[in-house]
């Protein structure tokens, strides 16, 4: 299944839709399979969750069941059952055989810059794409880490388009349109624009505004390849 987080709900956590999807299923009379054992568990697998307060497009999961059900029917019931802002889009029966973790490599990200100029973000970007490595810091579990976030960047640009950020007055808005493959550790939009402050010096003085638009594997041409392609009725096994 692919699935949204908009607006307010971009600041769900991970845990919390959890919580929030497995009350979906069971108002929406889902068949969930569980695992076995003396604390079972429903059977879902989500695939590189979004950060907490990012928006997206393009989250996936997978879920097991006990018995067949129309794909169509039941994503339009998940949805109902969650509030407005978790919105299931798309669902399709999986193929045997197939891991939808494995078809996800890169992520194509939307990052708005509230009160920075256009030109002033083309620079930075364009210093930090330049750079050989961006060396940054995040606050992790095991504590400070320091790693390259430029080495996740595959492409980056700044969308010449005037509309300013979703909810906000007309003011300068620099919009960046970045493609960032899956790495270890992985790279965060946060994590570039640390790199952007490290190379340019860059600081938007209002938030930031994330938003995940796609995910999938990358092409040669720098085209994602939905990872439910590949179990559609009309795709070839192995996708396309």
């Amino acid at each position: 299944m692919r699935y949204a987080k908009r607006g307010p709900l971009r600041f769900t956590s991970h845990r919390d839709f959890a919580r929030a999807f497995e009350r979906a299923l069971r108002r929406a009379a889902v068949p969930i399979a569980f695992s076995q054992g003396f604390h079972p568990h429903p059977k879902i697998s989500y695939a590189s969750a979004a950060p907490t307060g990012v928006g997206s497009e393009a989250e996936y999961l997978e879920i097991g069941l006990q018995a067949p059900v129309d794909p169509a029917e039941l994503r339009a019931a998940l949805d109902a059952a969650l509030s407005p802002g978790l919105d299931v889009l798309d669902a399709v029966i999986a193929r045997e055989g197939t891991s939808l973790a494995d078809r996800i490599d890169a992520s194509r990200w939307r990052l708005e810059l509230p009160g920075v100029e256009p030109a002033v973000a083309a620079d930075a970007l364009q210093r930090f794409m330049s750079a050989p490595e961006v060396q940054v810091e995040r606050m992790t579990k095991q504590g400070r880490r320091t790693f390259d976030a430029r080495v996740a960047v595959t492409s980056g640009t700044v969308i010449d388009e005037p509309a300013a950020p979703s909810g906000a007055a007309a003011s300068p808005c620099a919009i960046l349109d970045l493609v960032v493959r899956q790495v270890t550790p992985a790279v965060r939009p946060d994590d570039v624009l640390s790199g952007l402050r490290v190379v340019a010096g860059l600081e938007p003085p209002a938030p930031p505004r994330a938003t995940r638009l796609a995910q999938g594997s990358l092409t040669a041409h720098g085209e994602f390849v939905d990872p439910l392609d590949a179990d559609r009725e009309d795709e070839p096994i192995g996708g396309r």
